[in-house]
């Protein structure tokens, strides 16, 4: 067996953090917000604190990780999976489930002119219209169609599907902080070598600028594997078993190949991923994960949508707009794509 279940038969979360350095230099460029800048704070004890990555973003950076821009596909290992596929009308590809902000909510695949997938949701649905919705029934709906989306959430905020009541939280979170961080300010200058003195406003002349950087004592990703929530959904054995593997791929894939985070943050890993929780359990090596995801998404296929990636077309002549999309909590929140 390349993974211990067993030993996480109990343990409510699974928690693992690796410490990070950057590539070159002391230097990085954190995330940042339009309204707020980076996210600095400050500990009881006056440790300066930043958020380098948040949640939303490494759930995206997971996601991607999976993802094999040549071939416009899952990773050759991964196909097989589940997900939904949208298609321009010359039937070339326009997006897909796994890439979209809402993931299959998303609106090239519920509000376009085609509703199969919509119809085949709302049937799906058909009995949580009234009532508390029934949280083992949603996880099958979700993981038929997409099981990437079990894992990072989902919101069908579709009145037509069961009210708009249809809510998947994480189960697969992370984030990146530094600890005793200090600024580091540098600058340049946009240089114009025909009109150094032209307009600026027009985008012409020579345009300083300064840019915020910084350092710190300490970066460290953490991640959280829900195993409660995962348990209580009763997808059965090798469905729980593959999400469980595929979870710790993407943490494994991210850390080895997604940490170029921006132009400025390049970083890499200092040692090795630790698991905090439960005692005793080890990650296997990516290769290993990546076998036993191949391996349990065969077993899995008749909990699958047939065939597993199913296609729906969109127009970009069609309206859009046309309802207006709730929008997402951080369940399905994206940013920076």
């Amino acid at each position: 067996m390349i993974i211990a279940y067993d030993k996480l038969a109990n343990d409510p979360r699974l928690l693992m953090e690796a410490r990070l350095k950057p590539l070159q230099g002391d230097r990085f460029q954190p995330t940042g917000f339009a309204d707020l800048g980076p996210a600095r704070y400050t500990l009881p004890d006056g440790t300066e604190m930043l958020l380098v990555e948040s949640a939303q973003s490494v759930a995206n950076r997971m996601e991607l990780a999976c993802w094999d821009d040549a071939a416009d596909d899952l990773i050759e290992d991964l196909r097989g999976l589940p997900y939904i596929r949208v298609k321009r009308p010359d039937g070339s590809h326009l997006t897909n489930s796994v890439l979209e902000a809402h993931r299959i909510n998303s609106p090239y695949i519920l509000e376009g002119a085609d509703k199969q997938v919509f119809d085949r949701l709302k049937a799906d649905a058909a009995g949580m219209e009234i009532g508390p919705v029934r949280i083992s029934s949603l996880a099958k709906l979700v993981f038929k169609y997409d099981a990437n989306a079990v894992l990072h959430g989902v919101f069908l905020a579709k009145s037509d599907l069961a009210g708009g009541r249809l809510r998947m939280t994480r189960l697969l979170s992370g984030f990146i902080e530094g600890r005793g961080v200090a600024i580091a300010e540098s600058g340049g200058v946009k240089n114009d070598r025909v009109d150094p003195s032209g307009d600026t406003k027009q985008g012409f002349g020579n345009v300083p600028f300064h840019r915020t950087e910084f350092t710190a004592h300490e970066i460290k990703a953490y991640f959280n594997l829900d195993m409660a929530m995962l348990r209580g959904y009763g997808l059965g054995d090798n469905a729980t078993k593959m999400l469980i593997a595929l979870a710790l791929f993407k943490v494994r894939r991210f850390l080895s190949t997604g940490l170029r985070l921006r132009t400025a943050c390049d970083l890499e890993v200092a040692g090795d991923l630790v698991v905090a929780r439960p005692a005793g359990f080890t990650v296997p090596s990516e290769k290993e994960l990546l076998i036993e995801c191949k391996t349990l998404i065969g077993a899995c296929k008749s909990l699958y949508a047939d065939p597993p990636v199913t296609e729906v077309a969109w127009d970009a002549t069609e309206k859009k707009g046309s309802k207006k999309v709730t929008a997402e909590n951080d369940e399905g929140e994206k940013e920076d794509r």
